[in-house]
């Protein structure tokens, strides 16, 4: 179940790791990101070799101790790549803008929706049917992603709304005259 679990971290080069029992820190280029992991999953750091232990086969354990690896590369990830999420909007008149660092979208309501990112994430506009979320944490970045898409999420008769790129919406077929 945590074949996950068992395989290494290689740190790239500029991100450094450190441990304060529980809390691991982990720097890179990007900025720095500092998280509290469960106590019974082991952190053994060797110089650039990152592994996790378990203390036995129980189920409970395995499923953290995959999950620990997986949250930990993935700030390993963030601090020397980043992560970013691009959105899409589809339908007439529907765009969006940014007015000083808050997104300022036009999706159909009487009102424009404004959404503030919270520190450390960025928005990018490339165009104004396109929104780009970028950050170090995966787990910020995906939850802005999806608040902004929540605003007018696709539906599936038209297909219009704010959609991930790439995402595929089933259509439906509309109701039929006689």
């Amino acid at each position: 179940m945590s074949r996950i679990g068992n395989k290494i971290i290689e740190l790239p080069a500029g991100v450094t790791v450190a441990q304060n029992g529980h809390e691991v820190t982990v720097k890179g280029p990007k900025g720095e990101l500092t998280r509290t992991f469960a106590s019974e999953i082991g952190i053994n750091i060797d110089g650039n070799v990152v592994t996790f232990t378990r203390p036995n086969d129980e189920k409970e354990m395995k499923t953290i101790h995959g999950t620990t690896r997986a949250v930990f590369n993935n700030m390993v990830v963030g601090v020397s790549e980043g992560f970013q999420k691009a959105l899409e909007l589809q339908g007439v008149g529907y765009r969006a803008q940014l007015q000083g660092t808050k997104l300022v979208l036009s999706v159909g309501y009487s009102h424009p929706v404004e959404i503030v990112p919270p520190a450390g994430i960025t928005i990018e506009v490339p165009a104004n049917t396109q929104v780009v979320v970028k950050g170090i944490s995966k787990e910020a970045v995906g939850e802005l992603a999806a608040n902004i898409r929540s605003v007018r999420a696709p539906e599936p008769y038209k297909g219009k709304g704010i959609r991930y790129v790439g995402e595929y919406v089933r259509r439906k077929e509309g109701k039929t005259g006689k």
